[in-house]
């Protein structure tokens, strides 16, 4: 049977030697997750400037002619073209309270009607032809 000392020291060489294998792990990984991030950036750069060459040359060859002479698929091509197209604006939220959660009551919209509809303005029906009657005007 093993003494007190005896087992400290055994669980000693053990953790050392699993402490040595998680701290070469943990940098192996650090050092590939470096690579990774420098190796990704590098590749956003190429893919940002394929797709504005492919836009810039747009009106002198097409995604398709492309594809045939350089045997890159035409997916990947309008992928690239397509990234490299400026998204639309969101709009943006009006900022302050929401109508909707208001308690305030409303006060009902007045019904607004155009100045140059002058049958609904005045209530006059329109004629069968379809046009509409003007009031006399006193020149």
């Amino acid at each position: 049977m093993p003494t007190a000392e005896e087992i400290e020291r055994r669980v000693e060489v053990a953790d050392t030697a699993r402490s040595e294998r998680r701290s070469a792990a943990a940098r192996r990984v650090g050092d590939l997750a470096d690579r990774h991030a420098e190796l990704a950036e590098q590749l956003g750069g190429i893919e940002r400037e394929l797709g504005e060459v492919l836009a810039e040359s747009g009106d002198v060859i097409e995604i398709d002619e492309l594809a045939a002479f350089t045997d890159v698929p035409a997916t990947e091509l309008a992928r690239w073209l397509n990234n490299a197209k400026p998204g639309r604006a969101k709009r943006k939220k009006p900022a302050g309270p929401n109508p909707a959660k208001t308690t305030q009551a409303r006060k009902p919209a007045a019904s607004q009607q155009p100045a140059h509809n002058v049958a609904a303005a005045q209530d006059i029906p329109p004629a069968r032809g379809g046009t509409v009657p003007l009031p006399a005007v006193a020149s």
